[in-house]
């Protein structure tokens, strides 16, 4: 896979507030929210960032269940919000008793309705963890081994394991195997990415895994060889600008999108792939 040229990702939709969380919804939209705790509906037919809830907060990873709810990690309130369509928003988990919620950064729901949450503590605390939030609500600390700031989330396509961006200590994909009884098993290193600051992940129905990065303004690509490559950069820091997180969207599964901390609007990538698909559960 080569490295795309700067004609083929450009702005997709403008006019949101430093985007980092990014979702397809079974309902045929892309989701986005704000540092501003904005959530934002986009119609592909006619892509405008259109504002239909909001929770005060700043609102980092999305993820959407069959009715089309969001939960959203709200780092502002340490937090993991549910926001219907009608934008009503009520608290889905603070974590535990024990292990309240510091920084909730990157959901993502399992075949069954678990809602493995990243919350990547302090930066350099080393105090990070994984929820598992069950669909009755029931919320438990899943993996503490992953510490070092984790961030995005992605299973693979079986769902043996989770797939974790690690921001720090050293950057890399770490994962997860999930044992047959749903507890973390063994941790492992994928890929180590040096001098960057890993955010976002997604996988394609190839087997391919996208990692967009906070630093520096690049999304790599991880193959199936084993290989990884660049698929986009910008040294400007304009067209991408701090891509947090990246999502397949659109019926088919075949748009690219990367949101973009660093500036107000969502970058489409002219990309031959088609997106692994999500889990939407249907949950009381």
């Amino acid at each position: 896979m080569a490295i795309l040229s700067s004609n083929q990702y450009y702005d997709y939709v403008s006019g949101l507030d430093h985007a980092e969380g990014i979702a397809w919804g079974s309902d045929g939209y892309i989701y986005a929210g704000s540092e501003a705790g904005e959530l934002y509906r986009i119609d592909p037919a006619n892509p405008e960032a259109k504002v239909f809830g909001n929770t005060g907060g700043f609102i980092l990873g999305l993820a959407l269940d069959s009715s089309h709810n969001i939960y959203a990690c709200d780092c502002k309130h340490a937090v993991v919000q549910r926001i219907t369509p009608q934008g009503n928003v009520s608290t889905y988990s603070t974590g535990t008793v024990d292990d309240p919620c510091m920084l909730p950064n990157y959901p993502t729901f399992d075949r069954h309705g678990n809602l493995y949450i990243a919350d990547s503590g302090g930066w350099k605390d080393d105090n990070g963890k994984i929820y598992k939030i069950k669909p009755s609500g029931e919320t438990e600390v899943w993996c503490r081994k992953l510490s070092h700031f984790p961030n995005g989330l992605c299973l693979d396509a079986d769902e043996s394991h989770l797939y974790v961006a690690m921001s720090l200590g050293p950057p890399r994909v770490s994962r997860v195997v999930i044992k047959a009884d749903g507890s973390a098993g063994e941790v492992e290193t994928v890929v180590e990415l040096p001098r960057s600051v890993p955010d976002g992940l997604a996988y394609d129905i190839a087997g391919n895994l996208y990692i967009s990065c906070y630093r520096p303004d690049i999304i790599y690509v991880y193959a199936t060889d084993g290989q990884t490559q660049v698929l986009a950069e910008d040294f400007e820091g304009t067209a991408i600008a701090a891509p947090t997180n990246v999502a397949f969207c659109g019926m088919d599964l075949d748009m690219f999108i990367s949101t973009n901390l660093g500036r107000w609007h969502l970058t489409r990538y002219d990309l031959d792939a088609v997106g692994l698909p999500l889990n939407y559960p249907a949950l009381s």
